[in-house]
């Protein structure tokens, strides 16, 4: 009977993790899609990338508005200078990945990107000395190996490329593993968190923005003409923009920062998918070798994870037993001394 309730419990916590995972792939590969549509020559030539962020985060914090005002989502305390610290963090990994990009060959950048998995690792054990098993750190090697081999191509950097990726990579690093503490801190779900951090995001960015991307590209938003087609690419890039971040916060808020990282390679596959699919872009051999790798590396990576959370509840198991058979010796013991008692106190008498 209790295994069958423990069966039970479980079932809809995993359709729920497979809800959360299959929302970010599929809002994540069409953002993409409609990004690339949206800033590419080919397309509309909307080449504000930090201004379109604003933009995402400003419909976002909407929604969140108008979620809390209707009584769908609570809200709950969170200091302001977390929100505010939190937003800082967040919106440095966006601008220095932006700088990155426009610095750096794309080959780095690719590369300054799988990085992030063992500094994430790294993070992680410094800032909550969270250990990894040898079969963790052998899947997340493949992972790092197969994204490689299937993106890194020139690989070109210079000084000020390398310190903006690594601005960017400890940026997001740091960003993603405070999404999970904040959560567990406050009790807060990932949903209310989201609605906190937007609304200064928004702010932050659609300000900053349009002098970020200015310098990036040297042009200014206010001259770009836009036309039916770019407003409702704009429009459906939010929207996207909306389930990409909600579903961000849910899988880091179910998984962790790590886990979050190596799954979400399996965008780029699907990026690299469809763009031969959609956009005749060309897929080598190499790439597909690389996929390969990385699915594999995926897969070993949810087994390691199942398996170490399958020892970690045995010896908490282990434990519990062993507590409640310390008590229960306790107790006899306690029993039989106030028996002695009671016979000492007889004879006495």
């Amino acid at each position: 009977m209790e295994k069958t309730k423990q069966q039970d419990e479980k079932e809809p916590s995993a359709v729920s993790d497979v809800g959360a995972w299959g929302m970010n792939v599929v809002s994540s590969v069409g953002i993409i899609m409609a990004n690339k549509q949206l800033m590419s020559t080919a397309g509309y030539a909307f080449t504000f990338a930090t201004t379109l962020t604003g933009l995402h985060f400003g419909v976002t914090a909407l929604v969140g508005l108008v979620s809390n005002a209707t009584g769908y989502s609570a809200s709950k305390h969170v200091p302001f200078w977390e929100l505010l610290w939190f937003s800082i963090v967040a919106n440095t990994s966006i601008t220095g990945m932006n700088l990155s990009l426009m610095l750096n060959s794309v080959g780095f950048y690719q590369i300054s990107k799988l990085s992030m998995i063992p500094v994430v690792c790294v993070m992680e054990w410094i800032l909550h000395s969270k250990r990894y098993s040898k079969e963790v750190k052998m899947a997340v090697f493949v992972v790092v190996v197969g994204v490689g081999v299937c993106t890194v191509t020139d690989v070109k950097v210079n000084g000020k490329g390398f310190v903006c990726a690594c601005i960017a990579v400890l940026s997001t690093s740091l960003q993603q593993i405070s999404i999970g503490s904040l959560q567990k801190k406050y009790s807060i779900g990932s949903f209310e968190l989201l609605s906190k951090t937007a609304p200064i995001q928004a702010l932050s960015l659609i300000i900053l923005g349009p002098f970020i991307d200015y310098y990036l590209n040297g042009k200014f938003i206010l001259d770009y003409k836009f036309s039916s087609g770019s407003i409702l690419f704009t429009l459906l890039s939010c929207t996207l923009a909306v389930f990409c971040n909600i579903s961000q916060y849910l899988c880091i808020g179910r998984f962790s920062a790590v886990s979050f990282q190596v799954l979400g390679h399996m965008k780029t596959v699907c990026v690299l998918t469809l763009g031969w699919l959609l956009f005749d872009s060309q897929l080598t051999l190499k790439n597909i070798m690389g996929m390969a790798l990385a699915v594999i590396g995926m897969v070993v990576y949810s087994w390691a994870v199942e398996v170490e959370k399958q020892s970690y509840s045995r010896i908490a198991l282990a434990k519990t037993s062993l507590t409640e058979e310390e008590i229960r010796l306790l107790r006899e013991g306690m029993e039989n001394s106030n028996t002695k008692n009671d016979e000492l106190g007889e004879a006495k008498a």
